[in-house]
């Protein structure tokens, strides 16, 4: 048995930095005094702001950001594993990342994730958004084995692409995780099938920590953060957008199990596509 304590905080992260920093603080702390070994925050956790000129006015490098600092902090001070789902990282003068961090007990950096997949949609209701104006795209999956588990990194859009998480899960992941800023739209729409069918697929265990509400800078995202089980079942869930911790007891012997039952993970074939046109008879 491999049972590790894990935490998924809902927040509602603004423009002001140091208040979103303030509050992400208050939340692992929480997170820490309800036995939390692992703890997840949401997308965009240190700053979650629409305007471009903004966004530059206000990012810094990953050495110079407060929110980085401040987790490196209190995953020592708590001793933990403090995923923070990712922030906005300066990258030069005309881009930035959507970078997750991932650190130890010891406050070590274990690893850093930059979001792959970028967010370029045009919804109903006039709801357009152009990520790749702003930020730079990553290029590379990460699995980090912890001692109780071995994780895959992601964040928010990345869900829309099974292939990520398939990779993850062929490399050794037993827990994928999906921290994101959902718009309330698609998360209404698409946030409870995609996140089960992730888990389901891969026989894994998925944790979601998600932005929630109405926003200083006027969009709203869905809330609803997650912990779903391999086979499927949402163990844990904030059923509402406000700020919240939900918590669940995760063993990792659970993704054994489901893979052996259903071993699609072993079962899948290379095939090619081949196409068929009415009026043309096939051969």
């Amino acid at each position: 048995m491999s049972t590790i304590r894990v935490a998924a905080l809902q927040m509602r992260s603004g423009t002001d930095i140091q208040r979103n920093v303030a509050d992400f603080e208050a939340l692992v702390r929480e997170a820490a005094g309800m036995g939390a070994a692992y703890v997840q925050s949401p997308e965009m956790t240190g700053i979650l702001v629409r305007s471009r000129e903004a966004l530059f006015e206000r990012v810094r490098s990953a050495e110079e950001d407060p929110l980085v600092g401040m987790a490196a902090a209190l995953a020592r001070e708590l001793s933990l594993f403090l995923h923070v789902g990712s922030t906005a990282i300066r990258l030069g003068d005309d881009k930035v990342a959507n970078r997750g961090f991932l650190f130890g007990p010891d406050g070590a950096r274990i690893a850093t994730y930059d979001k792959i997949h970028m967010f370029d949609v045009d919804l109903d209701n006039g709801e357009s958004w152009r990520e790749s104006a702003t930020y730079a795209p990553g290029s590379e999956s990460v699995v980090a084995t912890l001692p109780d588990m071995r994780l895959g990194l992601s964040v928010c859009y990345d869900l829309r692409f099974p292939q990520l998480f398939r990779a993850q899960a062929l490399a050794g992941a037993e827990v994928l995780t999906v921290p994101a800023a959902f718009t309330r739209q698609t998360g209404v729409a698409h946030w409870h099938v995609l996140t089960r069918a992730r888990a389901i697929e891969n026989g894994a265990w998925l944790i979601a920590a998600a932005q929630g509400g109405r926003h200083a800078d006027g969009r709203e995202t869905y809330g609803h953060s997650l912990v779903i089980d391999p086979w499927g079942r949402v163990v844990a869930e904030a059923e509402h957008d406000d700020p919240a911790v939900i918590v669940a007891d995760i063993d990792t012997a659970a993704a054994d199990a489901a893979r052996a039952k259903v071993p699609n993970l072993q079962n899948a074939r290379e095939f090619a596509v081949a196409e068929a046109v009415y009026g043309r008879r096939a051969s």
